[in-house]
């Protein structure tokens, strides 16, 4: 049973999300600060901590800062919608993805899975044996490891969400091949969660931008209208 620490200020956001987590099988502890997670975390680590960015006595963020000087527990952040640069700081400083409020409890839960899945995979022995999709992937200026969750552009690193790194895998490991929408939503998301066309396309072109601050002349990912997206190997 993986344990998860819930940090945020609103206890109505604690008690939901706690419930759901918890029907869902984790075993869940909840802070409504910064300060007082970090003291317990100085006693027993979670599995995974759910930060909030914006919190009274330490923020999300200076409670991720502490926490990297010791330890690589994956995080998740909640952020605003106003919060993009805070996300990017968060994902630079060692965040492993980010939730946007308000926000879909099913989808949380299904990126904590995710990030756990990946956890396993790390604390398992090399990648001798491993399945296609787990060893590292090249194709041209991309590099993609998905055992340590890490993307380099011309030997530049590229700090992705959970959910990014999932749709550009999917776009690259068939290069010129064209994937839909609805192709890409189960690639990032569980069956059971709901998302529409907007949403894919929101996380496309993120990830576009990102791309582009390792190399303004990206044009890797494709856009056919009305069809979907492709990678074109460069």
């Amino acid at each position: 049973m993986a344990r998860i620490a819930l940090v945020d200020d609103d206890r109505n956001i604690l008690t939901s999300v706690a419930m759901t987590l918890e029907a869902e099988g984790f075993e869940v502890e909840t802070y409504n600060d910064g300060q007082s997670a970090l003291e317990a975390f100085n006693r027993r680590l979670p599995d995974l901590g759910v930060f909030d960015i914006k919190m009274p006595r330490m923020d999300g963020m200076d409670l991720l800062q502490r926490l990297r000087q010791k330890s690589k527990m994956p995080v998740i952040f909640l952020t605003s919608k106003d919060d993009e640069i805070d996300e990017l700081m968060g994902l630079r400083m060692g965040a492993d993805d980010y939730v946007k409020k308000p926000f879909s409890q099913r989808l949380l839960v299904e990126r904590i899975r995710s990030i756990l899945r990946r956890q396993e995979a790390l604390a398992a022995d090399g990648t001798a044996g491993a399945p296609e999709d787990a060893q590292v992937m090249t194709r041209g200026n991309l590099t993609m490891d998905p055992l340590r969750h890490s993307v380099s552009w011309k030997g530049k690193d590229v700090s992705l969400t959970v959910t990014e790194f999932l749709l550009l895998q999917a776009l690259a490991q068939r290069p010129g091949f064209v994937k839909s929408r609805d192709q890409l939503m189960d690639v990032a998301y569980d069956e059971q969660v709901y998302v529409d066309d907007r949403t894919i396309d929101s996380h496309i072109k993120r990830l576009r931008k990102k791309m582009r601050e390792a190399d303004e002349e990206f044009s890797a990912i494709e856009t056919l209208y009305g069809i979907g997206y492709r990678y074109n190997e460069e």
